[in-house]
């Protein structure tokens, strides 16, 4: 069923629309497209030019002794292929800055574009695809700039010249020649459409296969398919899609020699009409022996144009199916967008307020494409609630814990807050403004957060740090390092600073990794932070450690902690305990111990056990 979908949407044609959202894109380039254009009507000319002036040659050799005339016409002959040569070098040039700037143009508006996408977007996007894109499908689209372009607007001058100047020669002659014109009109279009098709089909096969190489060469994927994958079988649907990628590109290019080959052909017994018919005329002294040579020379003129324009309408619709699969992403609305009028937050310190906030997760069709997801069709379901009425306020410099069951909504809370999702009813305020709206860069000044994962990017730690704060200095790296507990692993590292991590920081262990991330936070200097398991993959002498190091660094910031582990936020301004996404309970501590509720319940069932030995309160993080 899948696959019957894709085939059909792969059948549909080119739309109109793609045509004009090419043509705007290219509207800012549009002085380079004047003189591309200008100079490719020179050069079709010229081109044209060079037949007529053989055939002058060959009328001035017959009538002989015109020896200054010949010399002269092939003087003018060679300059003219000179200049020629030199006009074709500029006008590719011309062609590939106009095309080379487009598709930058187009490669940058799709990147900003996916940033701006919400979180539910990369949960559900399989990478592999996405990044396909941005490559296979755009350096497609560039092809059409870059290679055909030139071909086809130099082309179609040519060939509207060379078939004036044919007329005017012998338009009997010409006539004929033309018989076989729609030997080229029509298979050129049944040959565009079906390239347009295997390219689709090439085009989903190929970023298939970019998704299972981006997952399974991650350094966890490769290890969960260590573990517990079939590598034969992981090798045999990866050559099944590559077989089909070669089988279509085999297919491909037998279509387009054939039909390339065809034309050659035809364009050949076209040549041997004219010399056939035309050397009767000249026999017959109705047409000179000149003009049936520069005949002969313009018919490969206009052939030439013909077999080209044929196969460039090839590429041109193998092009435009990459510009719709790119287009299909622009088209894609972010669900969070910044208003124009979007205000900084207050200075000082920040309260974080959450006033009846209930949220449901978008369905599919809201985020995302089914093409990117590799499904016959979206998942339509969503909008169910998993946060319902939930309040509280985080005084400035005040910590607030949410506890409670595993996939109650705890991080659900956490994730509102910096807008990686929108509340659908309610209110989510820091220092009294709606975070929607407020600045994004404002919000990302003001909140950090350290997640349970602590992902990593494959670069050196100095720029895993910097992505935090840029301009921060050494002096300023070392420190956080220092406080986070990390300083002399750091600078054991055979490169220091600059040793790189690995993907997903996967050369440190997974509390390294974590405390990396910590520094972070600590180097960004943030009014309000949200833990989520900051010290989740941290054995106890490390948390000991990181806990001492966060007390510190959060000293007067505003603190939401999402914790399993009671002991950690004991010492916590206000717990709140939450409950399929309703907070259920909230107080202190000792006020929760005594209400004798669900917290009451988590606490007993975390240290009755023998190997737990309940800790002195003390302010953790």
């Amino acid at each position: 069923m899948h696959n019957a979908i894709n085939a059909s949407q792969d059948r549909r044609p080119v739309s109109r629309t793609t045509l004009l959202r090419i043509a705007r894109f290219a509207r800012p380039h549009h002085r380079q497209l004047y003189r591309f254009l200008l100079l490719s009507v020179v050069t079709a000319l010229l081109a044209v030019a060079t037949p007529v002036l053989a055939g002058r040659v060959v009328d001035a050799i017959v009538r002989g002794r015109e020896e200054g005339t010949v010399t002269w016409l092939a003087l003018l002959i060679a300059v003219i292929a000179v200049a020629e040569a030199g006009l074709g070098l500029l006008t590719r040039r011309l062609s590939a800055t106009l095309g080379e700037g487009l598709i930058l143009d187009l490669r940058t508006a799709v990147f900003d574009h996916v940033q701006r996408m919400p979180v539910a977007f990369f949960t559900r996007t399989r990478t592999g695809a996405l990044v396909s894109r941005l490559n296979n499908d755009v350096i497609g689209a560039q092809r059409a700039f870059s290679n055909t372009l030139s071909g086809v607007v130099s082309n179609l001058v040519t060939l509207l010249l060379t078939l004036a100047v044919m007329l005017s020669i012998s338009w009997q002659i010409t006539l004929l020649a033309l018989v076989l014109l729609p030997v080229f009109v029509v298979p050129a279009r049944r040959m565009g459409t079906r390239m347009a098709t295997l390219q689709r089909e090439a085009a989903h096969h190929n970023a298939a296969m970019g998704t299972q190489m981006t997952e399974r060469f991650s350094a966890p994927g490769a290890t969960l398919v260590k573990l517990f994958g079939r590598p034969a079988d992981e090798s045999a649907e990866f050559a099944a899609r590559a077989r089909r990628v070669r089988d279509i590109g085999i297919r491909t290019a037998m279509a387009q020699s054939t039909f390339i080959t065809a034309l050659t052909l035809v364009s050949a017994l076209a040549l041997a009409l004219v010399y056939g018919l035309g050397g009767f005329y000249a026999l017959r002294g109705s047409l000179d022996p000149g003009a049936v040579v520069a005949l002969a020379l313009l018919l490969t003129r206009l052939y030439a144009p013909l077999t080209a324009l044929a196969g460039a309408r090839v590429e041109v619709m193998s092009a435009l199916v990459s510009f719709e699969r790119v287009f299909e992403i622009l088209d894609l609305r972010p669900l969070i967008a910044e208003k124009p009028d979007a205000r900084r937050v207050p200075d000082g310190p920040v309260s974080v307020e959450f006033d009846r906030v209930s949220f449901g997760y978008p369905s599919a069709d809201k985020v995302s494409l089914a093409s990117l997801e590799d499904v016959a069709a979206l998942d339509s379901r969503g909008g169910t609630q998993v946060l319902h009425d939930v309040s509280f306020r985080a005084e400035p410099g005040h910590m607030v814990a949410l506890v409670g069951s595993s996939g109650a909504g705890k991080s659900t809370i956490a994730q509102l807050l910096p807008r990686l999702y929108d509340a659908d009813s309610g209110s989510v305020r820091l220092n009294g403004v709606d975070v929607r709206d407020l600045a994004a860069d404002s919000i990302r000044e003001t909140l950090g957060m350290v997640t349970q994962d602590g992902h990593l990017f494959h670069e050196s730690v100095r720029a895993n740090l910097l992505l935090a704060r840029p301009d921060a200095t050494d002096d300023d790296i070392w420190d956080a390092l220092r406080r986070s507990r990390l300083e002399g692993l750091v600078a054991s590292l055979p490169d220091g600073l600059d040793t790189v991590v690995g993907e997903r920081g996967y050369r440190l262990s997974g509390g390294e990794r974590q405390r990396l991330t910590i520094a972070r936070l600590l180097l960004a200097r943030q009014r309000v932070v949200i833990l989520d398991e900051a010290t989740a993959h941290l054995d106890s002498t490390s948390e000991a450690a990181v806990q001492e190091a966060l007390a510190e660094a959060l000293e007067g910031r505003t603190a939401v902690v999402i914790a399993h582990r009671l002991s950690t936020v004991r010492a916590a301004d206000l717990i709140l305990v939450v409950e399929e996404g309703r907070v259920v309970e909230r107080g202190t501590h000792t006020e929760l111990l005594a209400a004798g509720g669900r917290y009451e319940e988590l606490h007993r069932t975390q240290f009755e056990r023998p190997d737990k030995e309940e800790a002195q309160p003390r302010r953790n993080y």
